[in-house]
């Protein structure tokens, strides 16, 4: 796990505004020589974030950034402490691999993961400074069955979160994926520890795409899309709509465990992409067809086959649609 030091940190706020620097400037700044500026860029090179240099124009990152700000973010959420962090393989790894050392609702943010993973350990791309990197550790007393269900609030708290700061065309994908205009915009991965007789310990793992490029994108094998192509020339304010996102998780999580999923059904079918729509189910090597008509009680997917509604929950379930249309938001 990597922080940025003090030089990383003023270089990468001086250049945040996307604008060119000479390395002159830059050098006054930092308080060192112009050659020592040369080994600084390379240093953020090498976290991922994309430098360009121009002979006499100077230094510039790709795109803005909007550093991860741990004081403002602690300030606007209060409780449980909220961590931040340059670099680390997985925040879902480390929150997990100390499972004893956190608060309920305490946070850890990355500005980049190296060894980011999705659903069934597929890799996270996760460019320096271009998503939301989160994960937050949660614990239920009554046991790991009463976990079901969580990853479907997860992604209602964050749909609701983007719509509520004018964002539009947010849709659930069965059990945890957010999607825009048929593209990928964040996962979600919720793991669990727990023993028989014992409390649950959850790491919740989401990962929001904010802004990146197409080359930052391109070892992506789904179509997959951002919130800065979402609304082009709209600033995101990227700090601001994290601790809005994690009031509202947490605020989430205390009602699902006072009253389970019941309270999110509907919340849930407001953004269900797949909702009364033909679809196949791949269960290993089986192909199961229906239609879906949404969720039970305890998050599994209820869909109407031939022979009746049949219930499926998680494992390796792979929802897949039958026709290329599907519904994106509530209001179509």
């Amino acid at each position: 796990m990597r922080r940025l030091t003090p030089r990383q940190q003023a270089l990468v706020q001086l250049l945040a505004d996307g604008e060119f620097h000479s390395g002159e400037q830059i050098g006054e700044r930092l308080g060192i020589s112009r050659a020592a500026v040369s080994q600084q860029l390379k240093g953020l090179r090498t976290l991922g974030l994309e430098v360009f240099s121009v002979s006499g124009r100077g230094h510039a990152l790709a795109h803005p950034l909007e550093l991860l700000d741990p004081a403002l973010l602690q300030q606007a959420v209060g409780g449980a402490p909220v961590h931040c962090v340059a670099v680390v393989d997985s925040t879902n790894d480390y929150m997990m691999s100390r499972l004893a050392d956190w608060r309920k609702g305490e946070c850890l943010l990355a500005e980049s993961q190296t060894a980011g993973r999705g659903r069934r350990g597929r890799q996270w791309v996760s460019p320096f400074g271009g998503q939301m990197i989160l994960s937050l550790y949660w614990r239920l007393e009554q046991g790991l069955g009463a976990a079901m269900g969580l990853s479907l609030v997860v992604g209602v708290a964050l749909a609701e979160t983007l719509v509520h700061e004018g964002y539009d065309h947010m849709g659930l994908k069965w059990p945890n994926d957010l999607y825009s205009h048929g593209q990928k915009l964040a996962g979600i991965l919720v793991e669990m520890s727990a023993i028989a007789g014992g409390s649950c310990h959850l790491v919740i793992g989401v990962g929001l795409n904010l802004a990146m490029s197409l080359q930052q994108g391109e070892s992506i094998t789904q179509a997959w899309s951002s919130l800065e192509s979402l609304a082009p020339g709209r600033k995101i304010e990227r700090n601001r709509l994290i601790a809005a996102f994690i009031g509202n998780l947490r605020q989430a999580l205390e009602t699902f465990e006072q009253q389970g999923l019941a309270p999110f059904i509907e919340r849930w079918a407001a953004f269900d992409i797949y909702r009364n729509q033909p679809v196949q189910l791949l269960l290993g090597e089986e192909r199961v067809t229906g239609t879906v008509r949404g969720i039970d009680e305890q998050g599994g997917l209820l869909l109407e086959t031939e022979t009746g509604l049949h219930t499926y929950v998680g494992g390796e379930i792979s929802l897949r649609p039958m026709l290329e249309s599907c519904r994106i938001s509530p209001s179509e």
